[in-house]
């Protein structure tokens, strides 16, 4: 499982570095050019140490430089320092194209990541985001993919340019002299280890502290969303306890993380000073040997100095690629869950339907074992009006659920027109099924918007044709902004009443054969309630409609009405006939009538 987990974040990075394979490799011409220029920086000092002031010979390597010797010492130290000049120059513009390029690449990467991720949660199934936190996911999205942003944008390059320098530096110091070479090499395994343990519990420690990252962020939108409950209950004392108990967990993982971080620093710096004395110990016998020139001590002592900034840089590099592999792990999590519900194969796109639908033997539980429907068997005629009833926890919204497909049966099968759904791509299905529910469920967007969230592609007039069937039209023109009054989160700004009209006009507009209503009556006021029960019978006239409700006008109008208890359909008929018959349903038909 594990390797296939990593493959399916791997496939996306593998594809992603496929098409900018030409700037990652002038990335690597840039990277060369800093390490060059960095292995290439204490030479001038060395040149007019020995060559200039001590007016030593040159060596072999550096007989280019003779004509400048010819011409006398000053020409020679001008050259050399404005060579200094020259190599830092070489130096940055090589780095800034380096960064600039390798930016642009972990950018451009991580917004397809985020991207991918974002589409993948839309396509679980339902069943995994009534398990899931809201928030924690959105620290997913937003936290762990901003880590690896940060990894691939900035630290990948300083890592492949520390090692590159690490090893170019080595390679001059074993030139110049062996022996000092071997005593830089020699401090370098205590320094790997101490980075490496920090990697190991820096990494374990970051995965707890994203966990509860994703805690706290779920607690905070978890709040936020019902902000007038916890007014009204005068709980914000004991919400900000909660908070502050879930954030104290997240603030000491942060500070050991922190802590393991400066431990690291300090280990590093110790066995870096260690090191540099040992060689400046050996280089002065050199010299005093007259086996060493001054100006190669320099540039020695330079290069252990130089040799373990780099490395100090990988060990804060290690940390940060023990976050980001923390965050490729929890990424990796989300992008490995499969939808439960896939279409098949073989699936063809639903025909237009006429909004045959029968349950045929139908049970379904959520996971836990406890049946929510048993055997249940229906059949609704094209262009039946059918309500549904019973008490709440019966089963009833989980029928809407598995019509639309966002759950699949346990056993037995829904069939639309004669064909079990499941043969149907799920987007074609749903396609053809309009929804009115309880709670309409509007986004921050314009009225506008909304209402064509059913049909993107509408027009004006079938906005305006729709909100006018959904007696929307009048209340809309009195907003401010008319269709283009932005409505707050979930619809906050408006009334019930008109939540209800503006979701029906968006059902209207879809012109579904099928149509799904769930307690669309709950909650509303008696002048809501007219223009509301107006506005559903124009949408259901002609349609095949499924109503859960309690409201008794809405079943005296169905021509079929099924009662569900327990997960049962206990009785079936008109409502006539059902309080004629039935003393269940007339207890029921009471109990209702009375509230």
């Amino acid at each position: 499982m594990h390797h296939s987990r990593r493959t399916r974040l791997g496939q996306l990075f593998v594809a992603h570095l496929r098409q900018v394979k030409a700037r990652l490799a002038a990335a690597a011409v840039c990277t060369a050019g800093v390490t060059a220029a960095e292995v290439l920086r204490p030479w001038p000092l060395k040149v007019i140490l020995d060559h200039v002031i001590f007016d030593k010979r040159l060596p072999h390597a550096l007989r280019f430089l003779e004509v400048l010797v010819h011409a006398g010492r000053i020409p020679l130290l001008g050259a050399m320092a404005a060579s200094i000049v020259v190599l830092a120059l070489a130096g940055g513009l090589c780095s800034y194209f380096q960064v600039f390029i390798t930016s642009s690449v972990g950018y451009r990467m991580v917004y397809a990541l985020r991207r991918e991720l974002f589409a993948h949660l839309q396509r679980l199934s339902l069943s995994f985001h009534t398990r899931a936190r809201s928030g924690d996911l959105l620290t997913r999205i937003a936290g762990d993919t901003n880590t690896l942003k940060d990894w691939f944008a900035d630290s990948l390059l300083k890592f492949a340019s520390g090692l590159l320098t690490v090893a170019g530096v080595l390679a001059v110091m074993f030139a110049v002299n062996w022996q000092i070479g071997l005593i830089a090499l020699g401090t370098l395994p205590f320094l790997c280890y101490s980075l490496l343990h920090l990697y190991r519990k820096t990494k374990l420690s970051v995965k707890a502290q994203r966990r509860q990252e994703g805690q706290v962020a779920s607690r905070m939108s978890e709040v936020l969303a019902v902000i007038p409950l916890v007014q009204a209950f005068a709980r914000e004392r004991h919400e900000e306890a909660r908070f502050d108990a879930v954030t104290t967990n997240t603030l000491q993982e942060g500070i050991r993380i922190a802590r393991l971080e400066a431990a690291a620093t300090r280990s590093s710096e110790v066995i870096t000073a260690v090191g540099t004395a040992a060689a400046v110990l050996w280089g002065a016998f050199e010299v005093l040997h007259g086996k060493l020139m001054p100006g190669e001590l320099v540039l020695v002592v330079a290069y252990v100095t130089n040799m373990y900034r780099p490395i100090k840089s990988l060990a804060k590099l290690s940390t940060d690629f023990s976050k980001a592999m923390a965050s490729a792990d929890r990424i990796s999590e989300v992008l490995d869950i499969e939808p439960e519900i896939r279409d098949r194969a073989d699936a063809i796109d639903a025909p237009p339907l006429t909004g045959a639908i029968a349950f045929d033997g139908v049970s379904f539980d959520y996971g836990d074992g406890k049946d929510v429907l048993r055997d249940v068997s229906f059949e609704i005629a094209p262009g039946q009006r059918v309500a549904l009833v019973g008490a709440s926890g019966t089963g009833k919204s989980t029928i809407v659920s598995l019509i639309l497909r966002l759950y699949e049966p346990r056993q037995g099968a829904v069939l639309i027109d004669g064909v079990n759904i499941q043969r149907y791509r799920r987007e074609s299905l749903r396609h053809q099924i309009g929804l009115v529910l309880q709670e309409s469920i509007l986004f921050g967007a314009t009225i506008r918007e909304n209402i064509a969230y059913g049909r993107p592609d509408a027009s004006t007039e079938d906005i305006v044709a729709a909100a006018r069937a959904a007696n929307a039209d009048e209340f809309i023109r009195e907003l401010p902004d008319g269709y283009d009054t932005v409505i707050g989160e979930r619809g906050a700004t408006l009334s019930g009443g008109q939540r209800q009209r503006i979701a029906i006009a968006r059902a209207v507009i879809r012109n579904a054969p099928v149509l799904l209503l769930d307690e669309p009556m709950t909650g509303l006021d008696v002048e809501s309630e007219t223009k509301v029960r107006e506005a559903l019978d124009r949408l259901v006239a002609g349609h095949t409609s499924l109503m859960i409700t309690h409201d008794l006008p809405s079943i005296a109008d169905a021509d079929l009405v099924l009662v569900l208890e327990d997960g049962r359909i206990v009785e079936r008929g008109t409502h006539a006939g059902l309080v004629a018959e039935s003393s269940r349903y007339r207890t029921l038909y009471e109990l209702s009538a009375a509230s």
